[in-house]
């Protein structure tokens, strides 16, 4: 239903008595516009990430003026305005500890201005979901514009990926196989282009499933951030939205159950980041949609993994967009799809993806033909999960997917840091690495410490993955058999807080199982002397997140930002 009468309006108002309506059109123009902005355009807000501590939104500002000429064109009032920006690389303990106050600036920067529509710009890890989650909670007319992946790295004729074989690299040098002059080469190629990681980790896959969602338009998650197409879509999004205004086509239209199972099921085939489950959970709680971590394991089960991108494949994003990307991908697996959700472009998502094509079928596999049988994420529950945990399978080595072993137990990240290259350290490749006090409320923050390196003694005998496990989340660069997001978290009472070195910890990934065998009256005698670990902060936001953050299996976000009922602005 086309909107009647513009949110802008209200600010400009024009009636004799209103002396605010007078004074806000006067502090417009001492910007430099004419009067004739105020002549019924739609306000077009432009949100940008743009930050110098945030190298992958870096080229936002660039984004942002191609979005202007869209907007102008097509007779809207662009206004750009920040919001902080979650610099991946850069932001300690974690860019996950400040996701919600992310979505929270953005929602309330929405809310409190006059704009009619908005573009958000995005691409490091929490930008896309933090900006997914805020234009949820506004629900004004809203199009996402990522920035795209960098350009692919290149040392000595081979390919590098961001994060992933950064990772690989780095173990050689501490193995001793790579020399400082070699790593210090790799240091400067390695990420040459603003832009997200270059491989599937979490921002390339929540780029992605914005597309597959429907909030950006068709094609727009994967073109390379320095392609000049980028620009290109960009000024058509910015045209998008002044249309989309007169539609009064809002998120909560479009980010419907529907939407997410869909997402869930690209998340699948793309072999997605693990933490694309905990942001999708937030979404949804946002939204007052009903998304139980149990649906993620169904879907994977009858999605197959197509995409053959690092860390869970052989290729880089590039080659993804060169070879059809997200719209190719989405065709494949149209019939695992709602074909009829609806999306920025005012089509459906069969409309959209009906005639997308794949270039390359070695790195965009069919359906008959796909790397994996199942999708990329899995959910494993039992004792020692009971809220669930996850791993990615994709990533994973098949000869661990059914593994025994004793425990080997750090208490905390630090520990782990100070105990991992001990040459006296007692773990062999059978070994359970296990990691607490690293979720939301211990960490605090749940950051990305879950790939707990394989301990420099089994590195040097040639060891290449073990089986670990923590209440952390990992990179989504990263890769290896490990279980991450333990529900409910060690530092609140999971029964993860109970495991103690040598004790047998079973994996089967086929039966979805984790287990601490142990037996239940020895449990319950450990959980009697459990102890609470002081909180890490005392005052402001790190108090207030760590009073209000829900658990992994409820997408982290805060408990009074969840939706009691569908949100009307």
């Amino acid at each position: 239903m086309a909107r009647t009468k513009l949110r802008s309006q209200e600010w400009w108002g024009r009636d004799r008595g209103d002396y605010y309506g007078y004074a806000r059109r006067a502090w417009v123009r001492s910007e430099g516009f004419s009067a004739d902005v105020f002549d019924g355009r739609p306000v077009i807000g432009i949100c940008n990430s743009w930050s110098e501590l945030n190298n992958c939104n870096l080229h936002l500002r660039t984004v942002a003026e191609a979005v202007k000429r869209g907007v102008w064109s097509a007779g809207g009032l662009p206004l750009e305005f920040p919001t902080i920006s979650l610099g991946e690389m850069f932001m300690r303990p974690t860019t996950m500890l400040y996701r919600n106050l992310m979505a929270m600036d953005v929602e309330e920067s929405i809310r409190a201005n006059p704009i009619d529509g908005v573009v958000l710009l995005c691409g490091c890890d929490k930008t896309t979901p933090a900006q997914l989650m805020g234009c949820a909670s506004a629900d004004i007319p809203a199009i996402v514009v990522p920035g795209g992946p960098m350009l692919a790295g290149r040392w000595r004729n081979r390919n590098l990926g961001s994060g992933t074989d950064g990772r690989k690299l780095f173990d050689l040098f501490r193995a001793g196989r790579l020399t400082e002059e070699e790593l210090d080469e790799i240091e400067g190629c390695i990420a040459r282009s603003a832009g997200h990681c270059t491989v599937m980790g979490t921002a390339s896959t929540m780029t992605s499933l914005a597309e597959a969602i429907g909030m950006t338009l068709t094609g727009c998650a994967n073109i390379p951030a320095p392609d000049s197409r980028r620009l290109a879509i960009a000024e058509k999004s910015g045209r998008r939205i002044v249309e989309m205004v007169a539609e009064d086509l809002r998120p909560s239209q479009i980010m419907t159950k529907q939407a997410l199972e869909n997402a869930i099921a690209v998340d699948m085939a793309i072999g997605g980041s693990t933490n694309a489950v905990v942001h999708l959970l937030a979404i949804a709680g946002r939204l007052c949609i009903d998304l139980d971590l149990d649906e993620f394991d169904t879907i994977s089960r009858r999605v197959p993994h197509l995409a053959n991108i690092k860390p869970s494949g052989e290729y880089l994003m590039e080659d993804f967009f060169y070879a059809g990307g997200i719209p190719a991908v989405m065709r494949e697996i149209l019939p695992h799809l709602h074909c009829d959700a609806l999306t920025v472009t005012g089509k459906t998502i069969g409309e959209n993806v009906g005639a997308a094509e794949c270039h390359n079928h070695d790195v965009i596999r069919g359906l008959s033909n796909p790397l994996h049988a199942e999708g990329g994420t899995i959910i494993l529950r039992g004792n020692l999960a009971p809220d669930g945990a996850v791993l990615k399978q994709t990533a994973a080595s098949p000869s661990l997917l059914k593994h025994r072993g004793p425990a080997y137990v750090f208490e905390t990240y630090d520990e782990m840091l100070a105990q991992i290259d001990r040459e006296d350290l007692p773990v062999t490749k059978d070994s359970v690495l296990v990691m607490k006090n690293c979720g939301p409320h211990g960490a605090p923050g749940f950051p990305e410490w879950g790939h707990i390196p394989i301990p420099g003694r089994l590195l040097n005998q040639g060891v290449q993955d073990m089986v670990r496990i923590s209440d952390a989340r990992m990179s989504g660069t990263s890769f290896g058999t490990i279980v991450l997001h333990v529900a409910p978290e060690s530092a609140v009472g999971g029964p993860l807080a109970l495991a103690k070195t040598g004790d047998p910890i079973e994996l089967d990934a086929a039966s979805r199982r984790l287990t601490l065998c142990v037996e239940d009256a020895e449990l319950r005698r450990r959980e009697s002397s459990f102890v609470r670990p002081e909180p890490k902060f005392d005052r402001g936001y790190g108090q207030l997140f760590l009073k209000h953050v829900t658990q992994a299996n409820l997408g982290c976000d805060f408990d009074f930002l969840r939706a009691k009922s569908p949100q009307a602005f």
